[in-house]
């Protein structure tokens, strides 16, 4: 990578942040977009993760456009979408909405939705949906309870974080990891590198 690259990530996500630095990438700007992320009417949890991905893509680039320092950036944006069925859940920030959210996972099945947007220096947009499913086993009053506590649900999607003590509670998952914490990294990587951002330059320093 030449040392013109410059990836920003519309994401102040500590999780997003040390998933792309596993793969190796450290993005050279931080831009959390604050955008309102309620579901539209009817809308489908897969539909929200792609046009919730692309806002704050588009968000981002809109900051940049007039940034002669950011002309020629690429941007990432991505967001996170626990749902069971068709019904969406929020982003717990009540302890109660993270009591209602476990007390549905428990004993099923549910989805995690991610829409991932690249904007490319030349403007182009890629985007991705990655969908993973996920039965957690179900749970005693005394293990929600427990979890609620710790307050490890505060800000995620679903009332959960797989990378932390909800980890035990998974009986089954099929698709991605890194797409439940909150970025599918083979994809993402995918998106970079097909748009010509070297992400193996790090590599290359040891």
């Amino acid at each position: 990578m030449t040392r013109s690259q410059k990836l920003i990530l519309a994401s102040g996500s500590p999780r997003r942040l040390e998933l792309l630095a596993q793969g190796g990438i450290a993005p050279d700007r931080l831009m959390p977009m604050d955008l309102d992320e309620t579901p539209q009417r009817a809308e489908h949890p897969r539909s929200l993760a792609r046009r919730l991905s692309r806002e704050k893509a588009d968000a981002a680039l809109k900051q940049t456009r007039l940034d002669p320092a950011w002309k020629n950036a690429y941007i990432l944006a991505a967001d996170t979408v626990v749902a069971v069925g068709r019904r969406i859940l929020p982003k717990a920030e009540q302890i109660d909405e993270a009591s209602n959210a476990l007390y549905l996972l428990s004993g099923r099945s549910h989805r995690v939705f991610t829409g991932i947007c690249l904007v490319t220096p030349d403007h182009t947009i890629r985007q991705k949906i990655v969908e993973t499913r996920v039965r957690f086993k179900r749970l005693s009053k005394v293990e929600i309870e427990s979890y609620l506590a710790s307050g490890q649900w505060r800000g995620k999607a679903g009332g959960y974080a797989i990378q932390g003590l909800a980890g035990t509670f998974v009986v089954k998952l099929v698709g991605s990891y890194t797409n439940v914490v909150g970025l599918p990294l083979y994809e993402a990587v995918g998106l970079l590198t097909g748009e010509g951002y070297d992400v193996h330059f790090k590599w290359l320093e040891g």
